[in-house]
């Protein structure tokens, strides 16, 4: 069973004077699945992101990553691990090429991570690989645009790419499709599912479409502890997670069918 189990939190909880944002939160996440974390705003899903990637320290709990306790660690010995975040607000450089981008990400495996004073040859090895990567997140006729000038959910695509070539054993997704038109939610929730091919994604997710078509199992928070869990079929009809999204999201999570 724990060989399963990529990431597992026992009684994860964060207190902001007086506040709990998080409270008593186990999660099991399974190795190779796409695990959503759903909940109405301010139920604490961000918080969870933030603690589980240390840019936020528990107030108590453990956190354990391939069964190793990685509570008191640094956010980059946890990146070093293969946590890979991608963020709400796209996390790229806008003046450099959509190649380059992802170069930067791949620069870590040569030991040169973000020293842009290298002679750009030094990075030309890395060319084949970052090419291969906007293949298979559907950018390669971006290729030699600037950032800039991409569309809104190309950008977020990239940012997927760039998490890539971090060679992530978990990916945890903020947002993924956060302010996107239909087209651009679809086609990114198609490349999630592609990309999780043997890896393992964490996301946290507003859309109910999304959820429902690619989440293997859903944990619902409310007031940062935990509501329901399970696969969506189960987590949709469940009365308390209905009440907890009132109204507005109970047609969204019954349109989501």
């Amino acid at each position: 069973m724990t060989q399963e189990i990529i990431l597992e939190t026992k009684n994860l909880t964060k207190e902001f004077k007086g506040f709990t944002a998080v409270s008593d939160v186990n999660l099991q996440v399974r190795r190779g699945s796409i695990h959503a974390l759903i909940g109405p705003n301010g139920a604490g899903k961000t918080t969870c992101f933030n603690l589980l990637t240390k840019f936020l320290e528990p107030t108590t709990g453990t956190i354990l990553f391939n069964g190793i306790d990685i509570t008191r660690e640094k956010p980059a010995q946890i990146a070093r691990r293969g946590v890979i975040r991608s963020f709400q607000i796209s996390a790229v450089f806008p003046h450099l090429t959509v190649r380059e981008n992802v170069r930067i990400g791949l620069q870590r495996q040569l030991g040169t991570a973000f020293q842009f004073w290298r002679s750009e040859r030094s990075l030309d090895v890395l060319d084949a690989r970052a090419m291969d990567l906007l293949d298979q997140v559907g950018l390669t006729e971006f290729a030699e645009t600037t950032t800039v000038n991409l569309p809104y959910g190309r950008k977020r695509a990239l940012e997927i790419a760039t998490t890539l070539a971090m060679e992530p054993e978990l990916m945890l997704l903020d947002e993924p499709t956060q302010g996107m038109g239909h087209e651009d939610v679809d086609r990114v929730t198609q490349l999630i599912k592609k990309v999780s091919a043997g890896r393992t994604i964490l996301m946290v997710e507003h859309n109910m479409n999304v959820v429902s078509s690619i989440a293997d199992k859903i944990t619902v928070l409310q007031r940062g502890a935990i509501l329901a869990e399970g696969p969506y079929a189960e987590v949709s009809k469940d009365p308390r997670v209905m009440e907890a999204y009132m109204g507005t999201a109970d047609a969204e999570l019954q349109g989501a069918h």
